[in-house]
């Protein structure tokens, strides 16, 4: 099957296309032919500094899969050759990674049926991006009705998803990013779009809460985001994570305030909950670029730059 591949690691040139074997489904496991791709920022951390995840070249990268049931294991009883499926494989250890390959084998219990409104090209955005912001949102922040949110990196894959769910939780937003995406926060419906390099964040929360602070910050962003944050959270308020922070949190502690770390596990349950939401309107995926599998280099580098919006995606087949 055609597959890029990571040689070595290091830049996004590095990738090379490859015949390597079809991968055989087995016990527990769907063989899956690969629709479409999405490329994620820890797929470039990844090709990187592979070797600090436990992994050796050569390797298959890519962590979100919108593809076709071509094989069902045995033991498996809830797919049948045919279904169209999506999912994020896992990131690290045995049989990790491999979304772009023409083929990939995964375990049946981590898999959901496709959203029939989108496309495969769409589908691939959602599992890993999606899932993360609905773990941070729903399930770590509890956001819930009349609460205010505020968002660090709105206009990205995973804050692009966060600003929707919060609204469908009945939220009030506030999402930051720069001059070139505010129109794409508001129209992802964000009540207050804050440009990070122009306006003072806290002054905004601030502002926007009657001094009060927000109810739940999530930092798609890293650095010393939580602890800037604590100050314009009020007291026994919430803020998640996806990345490390930096910095004296001693304020967190001071005012009773809470701070989740998320890294998503797998799971068909979550896809199932997203795939409601995106069947009735209130989430949709932010497709920027789609690009040939080939062209696999190209997204790494935007990937590497830390900087766009909504999600690169890969036509794989």
């Amino acid at each position: 099957m055609r597959a890029m591949v990571t040689p070595e690691f290091g830049s996004p040139e590095l990738f090379e296309e490859r015949d390597v074997p079809k991968p055989e489904a087995g016990p527990g496991e769907l063989l899956v032919r690969v629709v479409a791709a999405g490329t994620n920022p820890v797929d470039a951390k990844i090709r990187a500094e592979g070797r600090a995840f436990g992994l050796e070249p050569p390797v298959i990268l890519g962590a979100d899969v919108s593809g076709v049931v071509e094989e069902v294991g045995p033991g498996v009883d809830d797919f049948s050759a045919g279904d169209e499926v999506y999912y994020t494989p896992e990131v690290f250890g045995e049989r990790s990674n491999g979304s772009y390959a023409e083929y990939d084998v995964v375990p049946a219990r981590i898999v959901a049926r496709k959203p029939p409104s989108l496309s495969h090209i769409e589908a691939a955005a959602v599992p890993l991006a999606g899932g993360t912001a609905y773990e941070a949102i729903v399930r770590r922040l509890g956001v819930g009705v009349g609460e205010t949110v505020l968002i660090h990196g709105g206009a990205g894959g995973v804050g692009s998803f966060a600003i929707q769910l919060a609204k469908a939780s009945g939220a009030r937003v506030l999402a930051t990013a720069g001059a070139d995406n505010q129109k794409t926060l508001r129209d992802l419906g964000a009540d207050a779009a804050v440009d990070y390099r122009d306006q003072d964040t806290s002054e905004v929360a601030l502002e926007e809460t009657a001094g009060e602070g927000v109810d739940a910050v999530f930092d798609t962003v890293g650095g010393d985001i939580c602890v800037q944050s604590v100050a314009y959270t009020r007291p026994f308020g919430r803020i998640a994570t996806i990345l490390g922070t930096q910095g004296d949190l001693t304020g967190l502690y001071t005012k009773n305030q809470t701070l989740y770390g998320v890294f998503l596990t797998r799971e068909r349950q979550r896809l199932q909950e997203m795939t409601r939401l995106i069947e009735r309107g209130q989430l949709k995926p932010l497709v920027d670029e789609t690009l040939d599998l080939t062209e696999v280099g190209k997204a790494h580098e935007r990937l590497d730059s830390g900087h766009g919006r909504g999600k690169i995606v890969l036509q794989v087949t």
